[in-house]
């Protein structure tokens, strides 16, 4: 943690603003990196994590515009708010800044007031992302213990982020919503942590009560996640994963084409999974006996014909490339 308010990593140059920067932030007990080139810019900002970027446009070798596009291009800096300090006003060097991934503005020389104001609100904003991150995380953290108390279970939920994207991108999904499916293929059984051992690990069938406790998962998993808006686009899918086309699935017996898309894409995937990996009650099926019975489904009214059509020939294409690969 600072020692100070926050922390800013300041980029320029020119070494008297650099020095007027510092003198500034520090006198509201700022803590400040500072450096005069991009390469080192970037560095600094790894190793330290500031809370806000100041960047000068105009630099020798990297400029300001390469510079922040890196910054947004890296996981770990991606979310640090970036000023530009700049003396060129001009709509085109504005564009080309927010293009990059600019935060804000600021021109040269500052105005300290200004600055002062910009700056402790970009560390506010910055702080308020860092907690909301840190519960983004706990949920999945929570989701992979419940991934942990079923043997059965182990790596299911890498196993459907990755094949649902690759549905997802055969379908024509926008990143936004194969970021979705990525997410609840770790997320959907989250809600599974609010049901007792002795129903979510029950080796023989499940009571008609029991049932009725263990359908209660999906909203159980609804409430854990709603109060973070950046899971919102994954809460169709926690909660419709077990809809069936037809209406006879849990826990709003929605049918065709209103179930989710998200949910009817996710179901096919988390169904083959489950048939084609080891359970306690019986071992893996082949991948032509699962899409056997997935087909057979499909027929009964479970799941959606279009999109479990477009499954089985990129399931059938994966195969035959790992084949030829072998062969």
């Amino acid at each position: 943690m600072p020692n100070g308010l926050g922390k800013v990593l300041a980029v320029d140059d020119d070494p008297g603003a650099l020095e007027s920067l510092s003198e500034a932030l520090g006198l509201l007990d700022i803590d400040v990196w500072h450096t005069s080139e991009g390469t080192s810019a970037l560095k600094l900002a790894q190793e330290h994590q500031p809370d806000v970027i100041l960047l000068d446009v105009m630099m020798p070798g990297m400029d300001g515009y390469e510079v922040c596009r890196r910054l947004k291009a890296d996981p770990e800096t991606r979310l640090i708010p970036v000023v530009f300090l700049t003396g060129y006003g001009s709509r085109e060097a504005r564009l080309e800044g927010l293009e990059a991934g600019a935060t804000d503005f600021l021109n040269k020389p500052c105005d300290l007031m200004e600055l002062e104001v910009r700056v402790r609100n970009l560390i506010a904003y910055r702080r308020l992302i860092l907690e909301l991150d840190s519960a983004e995380q706990m949920v999945f953290s929570i989701a992979r213990t419940v991934e942990a108390r079923d043997p059965d279970t182990s790596n299911h939920c890498e196993r459907l982020a990755q094949i649902g994207v690759r549905l997802g991108e055969s379908l024509g999904f926008d990143e936004d919503e194969l970021t979705a499916l990525r997410r609840g293929g770790y997320l959907h059984d989250l809600g599974k942590v609010g049901i007792p051992d002795a129903v979510l690990l029950k080796p023989g069938p499940l009571t008609e009560e029991e049932w009725e406790i263990m359908k209660r998962h999906v909203e159980i998993g609804v409430e854990i996640c709603s109060p973070l808006r950046s899971l919102s686009p994954v809460l169709p899918l926690i909660r419709h994963h077990h809809e069936r086309f037809d209406g006879s699935g849990y826990p709003d017996g929605l049918a065709g084409k209103d179930i989710p898309k998200l949910a009817r894409v996710f179901q096919i995937v988390d169904i083959y999974d489950a048939l084609t990996n080891d359970r306690c009650y019986r071992k893996a099926l082949t991948r032509e006996k699962a899409l056997e019975i997935m087909t057979d489904e499909t027929a009964r009214g479970y799941w959606d014909p279009e999109i479990f059509n477009l499954f089985v020939g990129l399931i059938q294409a994966e195969n035959s490339t790992a084949k030829a690969a072998c062969g």
